[in-house]
């Protein structure tokens, strides 16, 4: 695939976004160079300092590891425009102030690179205004980029060209996004506040209002407008906080400034509640207070009739809650149709939403289906508001729609467009996505990127295939699917409940090891959700542990054990895939594999401790060897010690790498295992690389004995243990299961340097693995985590 080289960035601006932007940069690999104004006091570039050591000790982390801030360069305007030269992308990301924004382009206009693309990172501005304020020479380099906050986390990335812009550049610009930012791309037309935030604030709007005409609290809202609808788990009120009221206000005042014609314009108005809270300094989040405040441990509510914060926690009515679980089309006629105040609420905004979307997505957007994406990426939606209309029945809710229109009970009296009523079924089907401005349906996008996802995320309506539908399967069983795209590499999917790994799913690998070592060229283990695996299904052994103790669980601890070394030694190379969460067992498949593959936000770690019990997958096996492994590799006399502490505390502590990053400091993702940013791209990258393996010659590895750290190492660990147990900071149980780590990581009691065997030390896990599940206490927690999903601390 041909692709613009990014080998550097500037970024403009180290406000919350551009510095959140420059670290997302970095987390790709991609060095920027942080841009702000000269200090007053101190060094020129002490705001861009400033703000790339604050990254290290922001919540949620924008950075995946902390040392990656050590690639953003800090620069200030005065001092460092030449620095503008080296960089193949720059993007302007300061206040939303488009004089600010205009005079600092005419500052770096001469600066910036012949080849370079120039963007701009704004909400809602203009593009084209701001490309009038660009030499001609530029005009064609520039477009509009609107990251989404935290750029880290947010999927959406909105890109907007101007009547200048050359359609390469926002071909190049998208390759990169995706592939190297694993961002997911809309492109919206240069209308006020793009799509997103067009449709999600007017929906915000929307809410505010009718909470205000049914009588809602805000945390009653928040919970009827959270999972259960489809939206994200922090509702509406919450969202505004975390968004921040005074952005929130801005993106409003957008919308006032330019949209006087809009039908809808009388909605746009600022609600005197966010009005009064901004003007109280209560901004959300990050100023302490919004609609919401924390006291303690406590979260309180603004009840706007107090002027005054009081307990939170309202919830909906469990007859809402019935009808919310409901199939769409009769969900939606039970809301319209029932006399309960928060019923008539979620139809109000739904019916609301529909008929905004409908009456502008001509102007705003190329097709409906970069609206529902928007919103799905941008907002956290589980469906855009077509997809939901679609699914509802088309034609039903189009009338329900223009009956309360006609009736006056909409926010505008503006009629739904003629396409609505022109007998269709729907706006997405096989062949694209209607566009009301070609009058036609509009295809996805054929960019080279998009052939690197194999099952690229679609809208309902679309015809697109399941992945686990699609290929030529091979085997099944009732927990595992084995099945191949191309005839050359098997796909092993795992599609128990939270891919958890029972004897049922040990005998579906099995077999796609068997059916890859007879004509394929490699084993890529993948699914197709944000799971790889949670761990070992404990309570699928429940039945044989009841009837024979311990001693009838240690023969299927076995069998993984053997079916983990069975993909470490394979004939052909195991790539283990890895999106979502590698908890366990899944850990352990992952680190027997000969390659991993992993999405960037993957959450890895060996977590057993939690249910008193110690990793027996061969986790702590694969400890002591790596250990042994790192030693010998920096001088054969090393102390395998220093090298099996960091293992045994991360296993001891149950510590998970919460970015694909650092799970590769906690030594679960190798250095040689290829991190890829776009969770789409992650079967093809896996695939290939099973195929470059083979055809590199692939040959298993030996099998060997290695030097553990031995009785010595056990004693150190557990003096240390004991200092931790005495000072009150873990318990005896804590004390008893990290001793036990300890004996098998440091290979139990031998002498220091003694050799040993991976299948010896699988031996250790398995005998404490069993002796713990007849433990009181480990019973106690094994029953809490069941019973509640958390750990029970005792």
């Amino acid at each position: 695939m041909n692709r613009f080289n990014v080998r550097k960035v500037a970024v403009l601006g180290a406000g919350v976004m551009g510095a959140q932007i420059a670290a997302h940069l970095v987390n790709c690999k991609v060095p920027v160079v942080l841009f702000d104004l000269p200090a007053k006091e101190g060094p020129k570039s002490a705001i861009a300092l400033k703000a790339i050591d604050n990254l290290k000790k922001l919540k949620p982390a924008p950075l995946g590891v902390a040392e990656d801030a050590a690639l953003i360069t800090p620069a200030n305007y005065e001092e460092h425009l030449a620095l503008l030269g080296e960089c193949d992308l720059v993007i302007e990301a300061i206040a939303e102030r488009m004089d600010w924004k205009l005079d600092l382009y005419t500052k770096i206009a001469p600066h910036v690179a012949p080849h370079a693309l120039l963007a701009s990172n704004t909400s809602g501005l203009s593009i084209t205004k701001l490309a009038a304020a660009l030499p001609a020479s530029i005009q064609p380099q520039f477009c509009g980029i609107h990251f989404f906050n935290p750029p880290r986390y947010m999927a959406l990335v909105e890109l907007i060209a101007t009547p200048t812009t050359e359609p390469v550049v926002l071909d190049h610009l998208e390759a990169f996004v995706t592939t190297t930012l694993g961002k997911s791309v809309v492109r919206a037309k240069d209308t006020p506040n793009f799509i997103a935030n067009r449709v999600g604030i007017a929906g915000m709007l929307a809410t505010i209002k009718e909470a205000e005409n049914f009588g809602l609290s805000y945390d009653v809202v928040d919970d009827l407008t959270g999972k259960k609808f489809g939206r994200a788990s922090s509702g509406t009120f919450r969202t505004a906080d975390v968004v921040g009221l005074d952005t929130m206000a801005h993106v409003i005042k957008t919308l006032q400034d330019n949209l006087q014609d809009d039908p809808f314009y009388a909605s746009y108005a600022t609600p005197a509640v966010l009005d009064g809270l901004i003007k109280a300094g209560a901004l959300g989040q990050k100023a302490g207070a919004g609609f919401y405040k924390k006291v303690g441990k406590d979260i309180l509510r603004l009840d706007p009739a107090k002027q005054d914060y009081v307990p939170a926690g309202g919830k909906a009515e469990p007859i809402v809650d019935r009808i919310l679980k409901k199939p769409v089309a009769e969900r939606l006629k039970l809301l319209r149709e029932s006399s309960n105040p928060q019923a008539q609420f979620l139809w109000a905004i739904l019916r609301d939403g529909f008929h905004y979307a409908a009456v502008h997505l001509e102007s705003i957007a190329d097709s409906a289906r970069d609206v529902d994406f928007a919103m799905r990426w941008g907002f956290g939606a589980k469906q855009g508001p077509f997809e939901l209309w679609q699914e509802a029945g088309w034609q039903q809710v189009a009338t329900w729609v223009k009956e309360d229109i006609d009736a006056g009970k909409a926010l505008s009296s503006a009629p739904l467009p003629d396409w609505v009523f022109d007998g269709r079924t729907g706006v997405h089907a096989a062949e694209g996505s209607w566009s009301p401005s070609q009058k036609r349906y509009v295809p996805r996008s054929a960019l080279q990127v998009y052939q690197r996802q194999h099952f690229p995320e679609n809208v309902l309506g679309s015809g697109a295939v399941a992945p686990l539908q699609s290929g030529t399967e091979l085997f099944k069983n009732d927990e595992v699917r084995v099945w191949t795209l191309d005839g050359e590499v098997v796909i092993a999917s795992i599609t128990a409940k939270l891919h958890l790994i029972s004897p049922l799913v040990v005998e579906g690998l099995l077999k796609a090891l068997d059916i890859a070592e007879a004509g394929y060229q490699g084993l890529v283990i993948w699914s197709p959700d944000d799971v790889f695996s949670a761990g070992a299904n404990l309570e699928a052994l429940m039945p044989v542990f009841m009837k024979s103790g311990a001693k009838g669980i240690a023969p299927e601890v076995k069998k993984l054990q053997d079916a983990f070394l069975r993909v470490r030694y394979s004939n052909v190379p195991v790539v283990s895939a890895m999106r979502g969460i590698a908890l366990g067992g899944g850990c352990e498949l992952s680190v027997y594999s000969a390659k991993r593959v992993v999405a960037m936000e993957t959450y890895v770690g060996l977590v057993e401790v939690g249910v008193g019990l110690v990793p027996a997958g061969g986790g702590l096996a694969y400890i002591a060897r790596r250990a042994a492994e790192m030693a010998s590799a920096g001088n054969a006399n090393a102390d395998i010690f220093a090298f099996v502490k960091d293992g045994f505390t991360n296993a001891a502590m149950a510590k998970v790498g919460t970015s694909a990053l650092e799970s590769r400091k906690l030594g679960y993702v190798l250095d040689s295992d290829v991190i890829v940013p776009h969770k789409d791209e992650l079967l093809f990258v896996a695939i290939e690389q099973a195929k470059a393996m083979a055809a590199s010659g692939y040959r298993a590895p030996v099998k060997r004995l290695f030097p553990v750290a031995g009785r010595n190492g056990i004693a150190t660990v557990k003096a240390q243990l004991a200092n931790m147990r005495d000072g009150g900071f873990i318990s005896q149980h804590d004390f008893h299961i990290s001793s036990l780590i300890a004996d098998v990581v440091c290979g139990g009691d031998v002498d220091a340097g003694s050799l040993v065997s991976e299948e010896y030390l699988m031996a250790l896990e398995r005998k404490h693995f069993c002796a713990l599940l007849e433990n009181g206490k480990t019973q106690e927690r094994i029953m809490g985590m069941l019973s509640t999903g958390k750990p029970v601390r005792n």
